[in-house]
């Protein structure tokens, strides 16, 4: 597991304290985690030793099938999306088939999305390759492998990925990347891709983190767009505010569960959404319980087409 820094590692010490909610009196056995890693430490090339390293600690732990598989029954999940990361600006590669491989391990029920770099000049080939495999949905990483989403060159992946029924799941947001370029981060970038494939399925990672905010304006405006919100509970001020934005717009069915494993389990996750419920004071708009059962409920694999 990861080793975090200690001022994040403060914030949610306290935060995953032990606490009374409703979550474990309800049944969720339809719930799915679609935000899971499977990278090897190898994978990164010389990119986590350089930038993520000073804000996480260690590197990646070897995946291991018997912790995975732990960690989903703790929670009862019925089944996960997992994937790896591809940036090849930054030295990053997770083959699909290492994926692949590991799910076959699992006593998890899987779903497999290939890891893409559009800057690739084999990126075509790699997509079919990917489809062969057995993926059924693609993780995109723009901020970390330096493309512009919105650039229409990429067009043609688009055009598959939609007539595929392929969701797209990109990370948007934040990075500790020095290599990375956030003017290719921000989720207002991915309206330009859903207005010009309005069927094409996309989900916006960490529900955008920082920019939450503008991530609840995407997911509002279009039909096929959803945010998961792993990780983003971790910062709680950050959380809570993106919580209530949603809640105050009307898209809480617009989010989605996702752990960001194995940096939190999916345990830990909900415990930390609910959290979010226990801050703010007197006069002050306060995270609804019902949010949190409603996100835990929201049926990913039917609104996905999974």
């Amino acid at each position: 597991m990861f080793s975090i820094d200690r001022n994040l590692s403060s914030c949610f010490i306290n935060l995953l304290r032990p606490i009374n909610t409703e979550f474990f009196k309800l049944e969720v056995n339809t719930l799915i985690d679609i935000h899971t890693h499977m990278l090897r430490p190898t994978d990164w090339g010389d990119e986590y030793k350089n930038n993520w390293n000073r804000g996480y600690g260690s590197d990646w732990p070897e995946p291991k099938p018997e912790i995975f598989d732990a960690a989903m029954k703790e929670a009862n999940i019925k089944s996960a999306v997992v994937f790896g990361i591809r940036a090849t600006h930054a030295g990053v590669f997770t083959p699909t088939k290492s994926v692949v491989d590991f799910c076959k391990l699992l006593e998890t029920p899987t779903t497999v999305f290939m890891a893409l770099d559009l800057n690739d000049a084999d990126l075509m080939d790699q997509l079919e390759e990917g489809i062969e495999l057995g993926a059924k949905g693609i993780k995109l990483y723009p901020v970390m492998a330096a493309f512009d989403p919105a650039d229409e060159k990429f067009n043609p992946l688009y055009e598959v990925a939609e007539t595929k029924k392929l969701p797209i799941l990109w990370h948007m947001g934040a990075t500790l990347s020095t290599p990375g370029d956030l003017a290719f981060t921000n989720p207002l970038i991915l309206d330009k891709v859903a207005r010009r494939f309005p069927s094409l399925i996309q989900i916006i990672a960490h529900m955008g983190h920082p920019w939450q905010r503008d991530a609840v304006q995407v997911v509002r405006k279009n039909r096929n767009v959803f945010c998961d919100i792993s990780g983003f509970w971790t910062r709680p001020m950050d959380g809570y505010l993106a919580l209530l934005n949603a809640q105050e717009w009307g898209v809480i069915d617009k989010l989605l569960f996702g752990s960001d494993f194995p940096l939190w389990t999916p345990k830990e996750t909900i415990k930390g959404l609910y959290k979010l419920t226990e801050i703010g004071s007197k006069g002050f708009p306060r995270v609804e319980k019902a949010t949190i059962e409603q996100i835990l409920k929201n049926d990913s694999g039917h609104l996905l087409g999974l």
